[in-house]
């Protein structure tokens, strides 16, 4: 399916004259379990509309992260800026299979209208015709799609997405990739997408963090226009990211699998 066409197209944030307040903000933040920092001393800030991408091995803190950022752990005491309305898109869509599909959309919302707003969702990722279908009978892409839809429902400022395609096949993916991109364009969230895919990150993000050991080890904006080819600059910023991630990667690497340290696996 290709990915529907957004009313309005804003454009990402520029970073160079950026004077707004960030959507999100971090300052020295620290997350222990007994005597395990997870996180130590991590500074953060993203700006609203902006694409970020977070990268890193197992156990360098993405989920405590991410968790935070959606008010899953608290952060009492703790410097942490978030907008009020936040969304999370998890790996797993975990969609209510006794609910139909329109009401999963609808969890949680308010108001008498709640049937069309889900149903306008839907249709915005290309599900308007699932209205009334049960969760069991979708796709894998249908079920992550619908996820999204929940989540944008709600029109968040901050739009979390954890490892979201990483179960999908892989052209499920790109077309997955096109409608994000739609979606962010057309309602303009701060977005933080956790993927163990360089090149995911580099084809969706304006920026990729590197997370090492509870904290930023390193940062790359990506300037290359959308869509994006694997060019060389392309390929130079993978390099580069790979490095970061302890992972030496041959010149011409595209579309080979390299493996974590820790054995996870990069497309």
């Amino acid at each position: 399916m290709a990915a529907p066409q957004p009313r309005l197209r804003r454009p990402a944030v520029s970073r160079s004259t950026q004077t707004v307040e960030p959507a999100v903000k971090l300052v020295n933040f620290v997350r222990r379990f007994g005597d395990n920092t997870v996180i130590d001393g991590l500074d953060l800030s993203i700006a609203p509309g902006e694409f970020v991408a977070l990268l890193g091995a197992s156990g360098s803190g993405k989920t405590t992260l991410l968790r935070t950022l959606a008010g899953l752990d608290s952060a009492a005491g703790q410097d942490v800026k978030t907008p009020d309305t936040r969304a999370v898109v998890f790996q797993d869509a975990r969609l209510l299979p006794w609910k139909k599909v329109w009401r999963n959309v609808a969890l949680g919302l308010g108001g008498k209208d709640v049937r069309a707003r889900a149903e306008a969702a839907l249709k915005e990722v290309g599900l308007g015709h699932r209205l009334d279908a049960w969760p069991g009978t979708l796709s894998g892409g249908e079920a992550q799609r619908t996820a999204l839809a929940r989540a944008l429902v709600r029109e968040p400022g901050l739009l979390l997405l954890d490892e979201p395609f990483a179960a999908l096949d892989a052209l499920t993916r790109l077309k997955m990739h096109d409608l994000v991109l739609a979606l962010w364009r057309e309602h303009a969230p701060a977005v933080l997408l956790v993927t163990h895919d360089v090149d995911e990150a580099i084809a969706l993000a304006d920026r990729v963090l590197v997370l090492d050991k509870g904290r930023i080890a390193a940062e790359e904006r990506i300037e290359l226009e959308r869509p994006r080819a694997p060019d060389a600059r392309f390929q130079a910023i993978r390099r580069r990211l790979l490095g970061h991630l302890g992972v030496e990667a041959p010149a011409h690497s595209e579309g080979h699998l390299v493996a974590f340290p820790t054995g996870e696996v990069v497309l």
